[in-house]
């Protein structure tokens, strides 16, 4: 991957943070990193979502260095970020229907963990902290696209935990002179996404399913849509964000601006795949929303993001991926 080159200038004199480095995201942020000749690139993560075979090809690499720890230790974060010049904070506990069945954890991780993150990152001086936020801030607000500057009420704990990262964002930006830059993600896919446990995410479930040829279930209608992001788009972002000039706090989509219903996902990955099976339908799933879109206009012009890839270029590739690793466990 990343035959594609998203900053200016070498990144041989920067050291790199990566919370949750070990997860999907936070994994090809290291691969770009260290592909590019990043002078350090550290991993801060606790391995709970996150996985050691997503960054065991970069354990040989002397420029990259793993710190196992917890963001909810703030002695653990002072640590991870001496010495470091740029904060990538990745680390998070993802899923709705997960923050649903424990509000508490998702708060300590995505709240408290955030805050440790942010405070550590501004009192060591890093240079700047981009961190994921989500589409999810969105909330109830039925406006298509969506807009930063126009959000609804959040509808699940998860969106709230993400809200509230940007309400302190924006509040230490204001007050104390440490400028972040909150990426709200859709529906990010693509190689390294993990495929099992109960809160796997709809692509690698559905490439799975295609793949192997086994039963697939759609939440809902499967007409719901959703602006699904390919991974090296998000990379982009995350560069781009880092050397922009930027002198305040914001928050910025990351997306394609275009979107698909589930039904013409799973179609899409039925016919790549060669599968045979027909979806199933179960019930909607709470806290979802029904129809995401983004309006990516504010990326393009204040970092200059200009999306790499459509969805199908993304599928493509991800297929790829799922099926060496389907032909690689059979062996």
């Amino acid at each position: 991957m990343y035959q594609k080159v998203y900053h200016q200038g070498s990144l041989e004199n920067y050291r790199f943070l990566i919370t949750g480095g070990a997860g999907f995201i936070g994994a090809n942020l290291v691969e770009y990193l260290l592909k590019h000749n990043a002078k350090k690139v550290r991993v801060l993560d606790n391995l709970a979502t996150g996985f050691k075979h997503n960054i065991a090809a970069f354990e040989s690499n002397p420029n990259f260095e793993f710190i196992l720890g917890d963001i909810r230790d703030l002695e653990t974060c002072k640590n991870a970020v001496d010495s470091m010049d740029f904060v990538l904070h990745q680390a998070a506990l993802g899923s709705v229907p997960r923050s649903f069945n424990d509000p508490i954890s998702a708060n300590a991780v995505n709240v408290s963990g955030f805050l440790n993150m942010m405070i550590a990152s501004r009192d060591a001086g890093v240079k700047r902290m981009i961190y994921a936020a989500s589409s999810s801030t969105y909330g109830d607000s039925k406006a298509l696209p969506k807009k930063e500057e126009v959000i609804g009420k959040p509808l699940s704990p998860y969106a709230i935990t993400k809200y509230v990262n940007e309400l302190y964002a924006e509040n230490i930006s204001k007050h104390f002179d440490f400028h972040t830059v909150g990426l709200r993600y859709f529906n990010v896919f693509g190689p390294k996404q993990n495929v099992k446990g109960a809160y796997a995410a709809v692509i690698p479930l559905f490439f799975n399913a295609g793949i192997h040829n086994t039963k697939v279930t759609i939440n809902g209608d499967g007409n719901q849509t959703r602006d699904f992001t390919f991974v090296e788009n998000v990379v982009q972002a995350n560069m781009k964000s880092l050397f922009a000039e930027i002198q305040q706090h914001e928050v910025i989509n990351v997306a394609v601006g275009d979107r698909i219903s589930v039904n013409d996902l799973w179609n899409y990955i039925k016919n790549i795949s060669n599968s045979t099976v027909e979806a199933s339908y179960g019930e909607s799933r709470i806290g979802d929303v029904r129809d995401s879109l983004a309006d990516i206009s504010k990326a393009q012009q204040l970092i200059g993001y200009k999306p790499a890839y459509t969805v199908r270029d993304g599928l493509a590739i991800t297929y790829d991926f799922f099926k060496k690793q389907a032909v690689k466990n059979e062996q």
